[in-house]
């Protein structure tokens, strides 16, 4: 049977449990969110464990603010044993401390060092490719899918980019928008958010149709590369392109 220990999907509570786990010396088979579908072979436990935010700042200081980052980032990817890699890397931090970043023949941290990278530049990248919409009322919309949840690394981009204006980012995989209110961004889920049929502004149909010709004009055929437009600019993200959503 596998030990499979659950936590509340979110990532203190998750330090929280892996806190617990190291301190009372149980290795886990794997741990999973409160979501995860056990198989037949599994013994699920779920510990009801006290929700503590002080846990990142416990981090913070046996370590610093950049390996709290790169465990924050490991938890936001889409791999699949993320919660495991974090655990072995919270057991190796305990005795290297700052020193762990450069134990790269540790798996967990050469895998948790590759996964924060990974993430970091799908983030970096969606922060150029992130095409928004003008809808009534001046709130502006824009929607992604992207492999990673980035959607809140990139409400920290956008916050300060466009402070003065309503928006909205939407993350079509996983239902989650980010409403940003000229203040403060909140992340909810889709399905406690109407939209209320809020329509595209007039003017930025004309202005979306303009860019489009405007991008047609200016390319050259004679010099069109389609494999070096894919490398800077992922077919993935295509379809939230304004450019490029008719191909």
């Amino acid at each position: 049977m596998n030990n499979i220990y659950l936590y509340q999907d979110d990532f203190i509570s998750l330090l929280n449990l892996i806190n617990y786990l190291l301190k009372n010396k149980i290795k886990p088979d794997n741990i999973k969110p409160q979501t995860y579908q056990p198989t037949l072979l599994d013994e699920v436990i779920n510990l009801k464990i006290p929700h503590n935010p002080k846990i990142i700042q416990f981090i913070i200081e046996i370590s610093n603010s950049k390996i709290f980052n790169i465990l924050y980032y490991v938890y936001l990817s889409n791999n699949e044993n993320k919660e495991l890699i974090i655990y072995y890397f919270c057991l190796n931090l305990l005795k290297y401390r700052t020193n762990i970043i450069y134990m790269r023949n540790l798996k967990c941290v050469d895998k948790a060092l590759k996964i924060s990278k990974y993430v970091g530049n799908e983030a970096h990248r969606l922060k150029g490719f992130v095409r928004f919409k003008k809808l009534e009322h001046d709130i502006y919309y824009a929607e992604i899918a992207p492999e990673n949840n980035v959607l809140f690394l990139l409400s920290k981009h956008f916050k300060r980019r466009l402070k003065n204006e309503y928006w909205l980012i939407k993350d079509v995989k996983r239902k989650i928008i980010s409403i940003y209110d000229k203040k403060e961004f909140y992340l909810i889920e889709e399905e406690n958010f109407q939209m209320h049929n809020l329509k595209v502004a007039q003017d930025e149909l004309d202005i979306s149709k303009m860019w489009k010709e405007f991008y047609n004009i200016v390319a050259i055929k004679e010099r069109h590369n389609e494999r070096c437009r894919m490398n800077f600019m992922p077919k993935k993200y295509w379809k939230y392109i304004i450019e490029m959503s008719d191909e």
